[in-house]
């Protein structure tokens, strides 16, 4: 399963509703992706990163 490396985060399921002569109808699920990019993660190796943990890894100084 593709999941950022650093929060584990994946994707999430969630229904719409469409309305229809006064009242909603539940329609089917879908599964909505978390915008994951490839990057070279601070221990070196290459992974699967979050925008989220990719613009917070950009902010921190990265010591060597």
């Amino acid at each position: 399963m593709r999941a950022c490396a650093i929060c584990e985060k994946s994707h999430l399921m969630g229904g719409t509703r469409k309305k229809l002569r006064g009242n909603y109808n539940p329609t089917n699920w879908s599964k909505k992706g978390s915008n994951l990019q490839l990057t070279r993660l601070p221990s070196g190796k290459r992974g699967l990163v979050c925008t989220r943990c990719l613009r917070t890894l950009a902010k921190k100084p990265t010591k060597k």
